[in-house]
Formats: C-alpha cells, sequence, structure tokens
C-alpha cells in the first residue's frame, strides 16, 4: 500500500532490556528517518526472599517518564507508540487487573528440574515438532511449570508477557504479539497460533492469554490518565500499535539487508545469530543442534541460535570494578585487539556461563579443562571472549544455512555489538564473509517503522523498510581475511567444528 501521508511524522520506541529501558523517538516520512533516545533507565532486578524479580513497577515508572520526555520533544505530539523487550518472561494479573507479584526474572533458579518434568509429559523431540523452540531451561512453558501450585497462578484470571503488561497498563486493552508469544513454547510456528494439544499435555490454560496480535495491529490509544501524566493531551488520541513486541523480531526488521540471502546477528547482552525465513525448519537435526523458530514480522520465520552474547564481557567488567580493577572498555578493547588471537577460546554457549558471579575465573577455568593457556589479564580474557563469539556466531551462521538449505553471502551485525570493531571485524575474518555492521538501535529502528507503515507514512514490504535504513542509517563494513586455518584450528580445541547435525547453545533474548 502506497503512504498515504507526506509530511513527518513522530514515533515513540520504548525499547526494554535486560539491563536497562530506553524510549526513542523517531521522525519518520517518505525518505527520511530519523532516531533520538530521549530517556534511559536501568533495569536493576531485585531479589526477595531468595527468587530474583523484575522491578516491573520501577520499568514503568521509566516508560511514562520517557513518554513524558518524548512529547516534550515532539511538541505534546506523538502519532504513535510501540513497545518491544526481552522474551519469556511474564506477569499475572487477577480478576480485576491487578498485578498478582512481580514478575519472576529468567536467570531465576526455580525452573531447574522443571525440564525433567516437561520432557516426561511430552518427549524433548516431540515438543520441538509442535513448536519449533529451541530448548532453553527458562522458556516460558519451564516457568509455568515450576509456578503448578503457586497461590499466584491459582488465582491468576489473566497472563501477560512484558510488552503486553506494559501495553495494557497504557491503554487499558490486552493482547499478546504474536512474535513474543512464539517464545513461550506454546505457539505452533506453522499455523501461528497456539498449541492447544502441548498446553493441554502440560497442564497450561491457554485461557490465561488474551487473543494474539500481529505486528502492525492496532493495540489501543493511550488512557486520558497517561496523557495528563506524560503531557501528551495536546494532539488527541494517541495510538499504540503492536510491533514486533520481542526485540529481537524488531531488530530484525532494522537489519538493512538488500535481498535475503543474508545472516543477521543481533548483538547485545546475547547474540541472536540465525536467518530470515519464509518457513520454520522443524527436523531432528535442527531439534539437535538448537535453533529455534520464532516467528518474525510479516509472516517470517526467525531461524537462529541464542548465543550467550556480550554478557560475557559485561560480566567480566562487572567482577573486575567489584574486585577494585575497573576498566575503560575503549582501552580495554585496544589492548584485546594487540593480544594473541586465538590463544584461548571457550565454548559461548556453555550453560556455566548464564549465571552472574566472577566470570573471568569462570572462564579461565574452562580454558584449563580444554588444555589451553589460562587468560591472566583483562585484555587476555577480553580477546578471548571476543575470539569466542567470533567462532560461536560462524558456527550459528553455518549451521544455519546447512539446515534450512539457504545460502547467505553477508553477514549483518546490528545492536550494540555494531559499536564492537573487534567483534565486528574478528566474525568477518571467522565466518569468512562480508560484514556489514549497523544500525545499533535496530530494535528501536524497527519498532517505529512498523509503526510508521501501519499508520500510512512509509510504505508496504520488509525490503521497503530496508531500503529506507539503507538509505538513512550509518553502516560499517568489514571484509574478511583470507585465511580460516587459525580459526578451524580454534573451534576443534572446543569441539565447535564444522556442522555435523547436532550442537549446543543456549541463552535468551534481551
Amino acid at each position: 500500500m502506497p503512504p498515504t501521508r507526506t509530511r513527518t511524522h513522530t514515533f515513540a520506541a520504548v525499547d526494554l532490556g535486560a539491563s536497562s529501558g530506553r524510549v526513542m523517538v523517531a521522525m519518520v516520512g517518505p525518505g527520511s528517518l530519523r532516531l533520538r533516545e530521549v530517556h534511559r533507565f536501568p533495569n536493576r532486578p531485585v531479589r526477595v526472599g531468595g527468587t530474583l524479580h523484575w522491578d516491573i513497577l520501577a520499568l514503568y515508572g521509566g516508560v511514562l517518564d520517557g513518554l513524558r520526555a518524548a512529547g516534550a520533544a515532539a511538541g505534546g505530539r506523538l502519532a504513535g507508540v510501540g513497545i518491544d523487550s526481552w522474551a519469556v518472561d511474564y506477569a499475572l494479573l487477577d480478576a480485576d487487573g491487578a498485578l498478582l507479584g512481580n514478575p519472576v526474572h529468567y536467570r531465576d533458579t526455580r525452573t531447574d528440574g522443571a525440564p525433567e518434568k516437561i520432557a516426561a509429559a511430552v518427549p524433548p523431540e516431540e515438543l520441538y515438532a509442535a513448536t519449533g523452540l529451541q530448548h532453553l531451561p527458562f522458556n516460558t512453558v519451564f516457568q509455568l511449570v515450576a509456578a503448578r501450585g503457586t497461590p499466584q497462578l491459582a488465582a491468576a484470571k489473566r497472563l501477560l508477557l512484558i510488552p503486553d503488561l506494559i501495553s495494557y497498563w497504557l491503554t487499558g486493552e490486552a493482547g499478546t504479539e504474536i512474535t513474543n508469544a512464539s517464545t513461550t513454547q506454546l505457539v505452533d510456528p506453522r499455523t501461528r497460533a497456539w498449541s492447544p494439544v502441548v498446553a493441554a499435555r502440560l497442564g497450561i490454560d491457554l485461557g490465561l492469554f488474551p487473543p494474539l496480535r500481529s505486528p502492525g495491529d492496532p493495540a489501543g490509544f493511550l488512557r486520558p490518565g497517561v496523557l495528563a501524566e506524560t503531557g501528551l493531551t495536546a494532539g488527541g488520541p494517541v495510538p499504540v500499535t503492536a510491533v514486533g513486541s520481542h526485540d529481537t523480531a524488531s531488530a530484525v526488521v532494522g537489519v538493512p539487508a538488500d535481498g535475503d540471502d543474508f545472516a543477521y546477528i543481533a548483538t547485545g547482552t546475547w547474540s541472536l545469530a540465525g536467518l530470515e525465513l519464509d518457513r520454520p525448519v522443524l527436523t531432528e537435526a535442527s531439534r539437535a543442534a538448537n535453533f529455534t523458530n520464532e516467528l518474525g514480522v510479516d509472516g517470517t520465520v526467525r531461524y537462529l541460535r541464542n548465543i550467550m552474547g556480550l554478557w560475557l564481557l559485561q560480566e567480566c567488567l562487572r567482577t573486575w570494578e567489584a574486585q577494585g580493577d575497573p576498566q575503560d572498555l575503549d582501552a580495554l578493547l585496544e589492548a584485546a585487539a594487540r593480544a594473541t588471537p586465538l590463544r584461548s577460546v571457550v565454548d559461548a554457549g556453555d550453560p556455566a556461563f548464564l549465571a552472574p558471579d566472577d566470570m573471568p575465573r569462570r572462564i579461565a577455568q574452562a580454558c584449563v579443562r580444554t588444555g589451553q593457556p589460562e587468560p591472566r589479564t583483562p585484555a587476555a580474557v577480553t580477546r578471548c571472549v571476543l575470539d569466542s563469539l567470533a567462532l560461536a556466531h560462524r558456527r550459528a551462521v553455518e549451521e544455519a544455512q546447512t539446515l534450512s538449505g539457504r545460502t547467505a553471502r553477508t553477514v549483518h551485525i546490528v545492536g550494540g555489538g555494531a559499536h564492537n570493531t573487534l567483534l565486528c571485524r574478528l566474525t568477518a575474518d571467522a565466518t569468512g564473509l562480508p560484514v556489514v555492521a549497523g544500525p545499533a538501535e535496530a530494535a528501536a529502528l524497527g519498532n517505529v517503522l512498523v509503526q510508521a507503515r501501519a499508520a500510512g507514512v512509509v510504505g508496504g514490504r520488509l525490503a521497503d523498510l530496508r531500503a529506507l535504513l539503507r538509505a538513512t542509517q550509518p553502516l560499517r563494513y568489514y571484509d574478511p581475511a583470507g585465511d580460516r586455518t587459525a580459526w578451524d584450528e580454534a573451534a576443534d580445541r572446543i569441539g565447535a567444528g564444522t556442522v555435523t547435525g547436532t550442537g549446543r547453545g543456549t541463552g535468551t533474548e534481551a
């Protein structure tokens, strides 16, 4: 459909990550797209009574502050709001729509033992054939099984995933956006609908979930009280539009690819590496390789593997600071670039790296276990982390092509890792493919582009949205070095060589 408007409109993207949230404002018009951050706020989990929770009310307060800043930047007038966040976590509401406690964090240990309970009811190969989701021990189904018998779940009349909860509080209208719903392990990726058979076998009441929405569907209007609190009363009703509410779904919209022969790596706390497909891959080989089939915008499938990502380096930085040895990141990356390449590497998908606490020690221990030199300095640890992430990126990209039958000729790195020159260069060298880095704000850009298309401000297909990104966003290009022999040898040290039909990988989106 051609655009129905010609002037520039202002949209707000609420983008909630595992460590911070922010509100971005985009000025969008035919041939123009300008994005800027107007408010950022921390996302600090809180442990209470031994359980790790998200401080959801603080996050909602940050969203309101951000919308107030967005209104100020836009002269009190917004053309729309969209919300995306990390996946799998949820909130429970009672019959009156009141919150039944703070949502539990996916890193909490309450799901210990839940995978075994689910496997007894639905064998892993059957669960994958029905839902196409990679095994992650904190997927929503595992959390719900772990919560079985608790007073909160017994009292719940409604379950809302995190971005749907924020949308509900802003509008008073409840829905379940499909790209994020697909991470619950309760959606059939072929029908793009709930799987009643899986839910019944696991004893999960699908009636807890409000109706499914697709990206671009209307999600309501900001409530009068929200308009008053945020100063957005001057411009009339402000629509909230369902976007790719799983932040990776929005980030993949924000990949500035030209054609469909590309791989993407959405980088940040996690690296999500894979391909955009038009149908899921539900083979046993795909399950064994731990690839996931999450739903994307416009009927696409995000065929990818979750990799631990820059969490490894973030936790190292936090540990060094706690030990009284804080590191300047820019200087550390410069030192890592000078460090011996591929001296020691680790499996970035190893569950041993999932939890917080003393990451440098765990990385050193993993190197010793595999007969490699122990990295002893921050620069050596950082080089180990980035070399290892590049290897994990290589493996995911190669295996995704083999398992799907699709070919990638370019790798797009989007998200925060697009700023990491060393990681981008190493990924090009490891994969043997040219890397296009940027935009760093792919999730927010994908969010606002879906809003703008729904409003008729920009036109039609994903290819059109991506062409606008290529025309307006700064990108960096990295050509690979020719010889990958050293990468092959390093991969063999940790058992991460060329695809053989099996694989590892863990993590979640953030």
